[in-house]
């Protein structure tokens, strides 16, 4: 990831060296240590999101992405909250992560890390993920508006959201239209609907399509089973690779088809998540 900064190299620098190695958490950001890391941490993340950046002020990347991090905590008043861990003095909090470069984020839901990338990102795209986290724990965290007035959620969207609690795909996928038709900007609904249309086409393919796929390694729609099923079986890395690898054999309106069905499977995930960022980069080098 660009501006990722390796660990052991940090380690290997001197202490007290000026420059970054000045420079102080983002403002309005939690400061974790071994003492806190229970109550800013995991139980603050069982009434809203949090966002744990870690960092070293030897990393300008690092400065740069707590500055763009701080400035989205403010702009959400609330909505999640950003808590920064030094690797550089809280050595035992960054294991305990198993963080590996700075910088790296971590987002943690009902104490349990929900999404995570590493390196700076431009600006537009973490408002993405932040966003993308936000409509992934709505009305999900146990904590969530306690001494608060419940929130008011509206009737079509709490029955959408039961259709597809209880695998009801073809009810769910007709509230969230009905709700998306409505408002086109509605951000659950828009992700709803192109997760169930994928999971009412994925948990139809055959269990033999990825050896098929294999058989006939130029054949388009095998390929889009064994990819579907892949994706279903967490496979993410090996299902874009696939079809990255048939988009370099293919020319025309096949090449297009099979770039078209790579960046719908991209759409299913947060645009952060390492495999996607892979698999675009990947994607570019295939067609340019």
């Amino acid at each position: 990831m660009a501006g990722a900064v390796d660990l052991s190299a940090l380690k290997q620098r001197p202490t007290g060296d000026g420059g970054a190695s000045a420079a102080s958490a983002p403002p309005g950001a939690v400061e974790v240590t071994e003492a806190n890391l229970e109550d800013e941490v995991l139980v603050r993340s069982n009434q809203v999101p949090v966002v744990v950046l870690l960092w070293s002020p030897r990393s300008e990347p690092s400065v740069q992405l707590g500055d763009a991090l701080a400035a989205l905590a403010s702009a959400d008043a609330g909505k999640w909250s950003l808590a920064t861990v030094n690797v550089d003095v809280a050595a035992r909090v960054a294991q305990m992560f198993g963080v590996q470069a700075v910088p790296t984020v971590v987002a943690l839901a009902a104490g349990q890390p929900l999404s995570s990338f590493q390196g700076m990102q431009p600006p537009e795209q973490l408002r993405r993920w932040i966003d993308s986290l936000l409509n992934a724990v709505a009305g999900k965290l146990p904590g969530a508006g306690e001494g608060e007035e419940p929130e008011q959620v509206d009737p079509a969207l709490a029955q959408a959201r039961s259709h597809l609690d209880a695998g009801e795909f073809d009810a769910a996928h007709a509230a969230y239209q009905a709700i998306l038709d409505a408002n086109p900007n509605h951000a659950e609904a828009k992700g709803a609907v192109r997760q169930i249309a994928f999971l009412q086409r994925a948990t139809t393919r055959a269990p033999g399509a990825i050896i098929a796929a294999d058989a006939a390694p130029d054949d388009i729609e095998m390929a889009f089973a064994a990819a579907d099923v892949e994706i279903l079986q967490q496979q993410v890395g090996e299902a874009f690779d696939r079809l990255i690898r048939l988009v370099q054999r293919t020319a025309g309106d096949d090449r297009t088809k099979v770039r078209t069905r790579l960046i719908e499977l991209f759409d299913l995930f947060d645009p952060a998540d390492p495999e996607v960022i892979a698999g675009r980069r990947k994607l570019a080098n295939a067609l340019y």
